[in-house]
């Protein structure tokens, strides 16, 4: 993986196997894996606890080290073979502006308390830029951090801060459960790797209205979609009340993609970002989330960065191809408007606040 700079290794029972590379699926046709060999391999990665959990659910992730990397396996049944599904984890955490994300996101890292949103697909850096964050509150703040993931893909240690990393089936069972033992454990930041439920979802809001930072993830492609998303989950007669504690406790949401740079040579970020003020919190209490796009479009100034803003300043950087700006724009032709007027001179910093 290392020498080819691919970020993913997919293994499959007799099969070839694929690498993805700058976000294209490569095949190797000079390796082949038999379905022994990966029951075998199957068996002498994961330990005792983590081979219950695979018979149990036909599928676990687990993080290992091998040599000076770290790596994080899915290990899954395919029609009743093993496969693999292999990422390569960063070893070094990188700053915000080292990852070509929009300063305004630094805001995260000074809040006290709240429900901070990072989404994005699979594989669109959300582990990496909230491993950013943690690490950056880690270095400038007295703070106890309690982090539930599955697995564990950033090991912190501790700095300026206290930091504990607990992670699925090895040390909790369930991420629900995991946030209301921390909740006894004096914390004042939590990271929880992914909001798969509503229980988990009911208990990051808690954390959250009690006073402390609570950080997570979503699967969802923007920044509203989120919202949808984690009410959508709760029963008809619970929305009510949820869009209510939502309104309060939600401070910001990122949404993350990773888009071909111009040459074809890697990939950059594009980040959409909303803060919740309080006309937005208005919206999201009376049910109008398909409004919040035209606050985002109007609130650079508060730095709320639209993602068809954000493709303009990467084509106008040169960091991607114009038709893939217009392609990936939800609205292409006021993303070619704001492209114009960049070119015309206006200061991308200052105009949407980013610096990308």
């Amino acid at each position: 993986m290392l020498e080819k700079g691919a970020s993913d290794l997919h293994l499959s029972s007799d099969e070839h196997p694929f690498f993805r590379e700058d976000g294209r699926l490569v095949r190797q046709d000079d390796f082949y894996s038999t379905a022994a060999e990966l029951e075998q391999v199957a068996l002498d990665v994961l330990n005792v606890n983590q081979q219950v959990v695979f018979s149990q659910h036909q599928q676990v992730d687990v993080a290992i080290a091998y040599g000076n990397e770290r790596y994080r396996v899915n290990v899954y049944r395919d029609r009743g073979n093993v496969s693999f599904a292999i990422r390569l984890l960063d070893n070094e955490f990188r700053s915000l502006e080292e990852l070509n994300l929009p300063p305004q996101l630094d805001r995260f890292t000074q809040m006290k308390d709240g429900l901070v949103l990072v989404t994005g697909p699979t594989g669109s850096g959300k582990s990496t830029t909230l491993a950013s964050i943690i690490d950056k509150i880690n270095r400038t703040r007295a703070d106890h951090i309690i982090t539930v993931e599955d697995p564990i893909e950033y090991v912190h240690t501790n700095k300026k801060s206290l930091i504990h990393q607990r992670e699925l089936y090895s040390d909790v069972q369930t991420f629900d459960g995991a946030i209301r033992a921390a909740l006894r454990e004096d914390p004042d930041v939590m990271l929880i790797g992914e909001m798969r439920d509503v229980e988990t979802i009911r208990a990051a809001i808690t954390a959250a209205e009690t006073g402390h930072l609570v950080f997570s993830t979503l699967h969802t492609g923007d920044c509203v979609g989120a919202i949808d998303r984690m009410i959508g989950v709760f029963s008809a007669e619970e929305q009510l009340a949820i869009r209510q504690q939502l309104s309060m406790v939600l401070r910001a949401v990122v949404a993350q993609h990773l888009l071909p740079v111009a040459d074809g040579d890697g990939r950059v970020p594009l980040a959409e970002v909303m803060f919740v003020t309080s006309a937005v919190a208005n919206l999201i209490r009376t049910s109008k989330p398909s409004q919040i796009y035209s606050l985002m479009e109007i609130g650079s100034s508060e730095g709320m960065l639209t993602a068809d803003f954000a493709l303009a300043e990467l084509v106008y950087r040169n960091q991607i191809l114009e038709e893939d700006g217009r392609r990936l724009a939800r609205d292409p032709a006021a993303m070619v408007s704001r492209l114009q007027r960049l070119r015309g001179g206006i200061s991308p910093g200052s105009a949407y606040g980013i610096q990308l």
